[in-house]
């Protein structure tokens, strides 16, 4: 067991995922994350393909798919309700538009967190204020005043990345906008939402509903194109008064939708954006998931994409004796190929909103081998000879 100390920003589901890893490769692994515990609810993401995998590999399979919406489908429906396309969760093995494994972040989080906080320490409401490295370590300095030093520090707190812009650069740097606004939130369940999803786009605005564990909520998401995005991530009041303006006139549900605005927990919006950087760490300090290479909510692989990039980012530095430079160059020749064909989904997704665009027929013989790249598109090696504390997953698990 190496004993080298990692500390990872961030505990949503890229974080708690790479301190499970990291743990069962013998590091010593501290979680910080800013927020007081972990955030419920928010919206539902999926696994596909290798993603899949990589939560068997963690023994978890039970725990998520117990956790899962349990989503049957999605319809899209034109102004008056009536249904113009359906999406089954069985469309291609599990993999299609809607997964067979699709859950609310929240949930996830939820159980990576039960996983790992016998055997990784978390700290909540704190976060790196400095941090210093040299060639065989890294000081950090915390908000609330305690100095420690690490061996790694890795960044896992998402597109808004505080430790990439400490490290890296401005944000501006690697942000990209692609144009669109997503905003998530809980409603009551008045409009008999249930097992299937619907969603109602009219000349780039989108306002839908998707199924939640609790039958009597829903989780409302709405969508509208903006070139440029200045409002504060941080104030939901401005937030709320800029999703009023913009939705105002859609139709279908979408006025009783907005009418819970104020009385929803659990509000949430921000621009539909991907992070682009030529490389994902710095010397000790490394990135993973959205603060690495956010693919955006409209991929349906940002998920995918910490899960793996997790294993893979684990096993590479503990396959390199822990050494920084080996173990960081490894894991992203190994992740490069698989984030861009994620990439480019997303932009394309974003791109179909457009009116013009979506007229035109997509050209298939091209798409395909995309998506299945952006599906099943990397290697987890079997990481042979590298040190794991549950190598044995019970066959129930698997």
């Amino acid at each position: 067991m190496s004993g080298s100390r990692v500390l990872v920003a961030g505990a949503s589901i890229a974080g708690p995922a790479l301190a499970h890893w990291l743990h069962r490769r013998g590091a010593e692994v501290t979680v910080v994350e800013r927020a007081p515990g972990l955030r419920p609810g928010g919206q539902a993401v999926d696994a596909r393909g290798v993603a899949k995998d990589a939560i068997r590999l963690m023994g978890l399979e039970a725990a998520v798919r117990a956790a899962r919406t349990e989503t049957a489908g999605a319809h899209t429906v034109d102004v008056d309700g009536n249904v113009l396309e359906t999406f089954s969760a069985e469309d291609h093995g599990g993999d299609g538009y809607i997964a067979d494994i699709e859950i609310l972040r929240g949930d996830l989080s939820q159980v990576l967190y039960d996983d790992t906080r016998d055997g990784v320490e978390y700290v909540f409401g704190d976060r790196i204020a400095e941090l210093t490295q040299d060639a065989d370590g890294v000081d950090v300095t915390f908000a609330g005043g305690d100095r420690r030093r690490f061996d790694l520090v890795i960044g896992a707190d998402g597109l808004h990345s505080a430790l990439r812009a400490m490290v890296f650069g401005p944000r501006e740097r690697f942000v990209r906008h692609l144009g669109l606004v997503l905003a998530f939130y809980s409603v009551p369940n008045e409009f008999g939402i249930d097992r299937w999803m619907l969603d109602y786009q009219h000349e780039g605005r989108s306002a839908g509903l998707r199924p939640l564990k609790d039958p009597t909520r829903a989780m409302a998401m709405l969508s509208f194109p903006a070139a440029g995005f200045d409002v504060d991530y941080r104030d939901i009041e401005a937030q709320k008064s800029l999703l009023r303006e913009q939705m105002a006139g859609l139709g279908w549900w979408t006025p009783r939708i907005l009418a819970h605005l104020d009385d929803t927990p659990d509000f949430y919006l921000d621009q539909v954006a991907q992070v682009v950087m030529d490389r994902w760490s710095h010397g000790r300090v490394g990135l993973i998931g959205d603060a690495a290479f956010c693919s955006s909510p409209m991929s349906g692989g940002g998920t995918g994409l910490a899960l793996v990039g997790a294993y893979l980012l684990a096993g590479e530095l503990a396959a390199a004796g822990w050494d920084p430079e080996a173990g960081f160059a490894a894991y992203e020749t190994r992740m490069r190929s698989y984030v861009e064909a994620n990439q480019e989904i997303g932009r394309m997704h974003v791109q179909s909103r457009d009116a013009a665009a979506a007229e035109a027929e997509p050209d298939m013989e091209a798409l395909m081998p995309l998506i299945e790249r952006a599906i099943n598109g990397v290697e987890l090696p079997d990481y042979a000879g590298v040190p794991d504390s549950r190598a044995e997953v019970s066959p129930a698990a698997r």
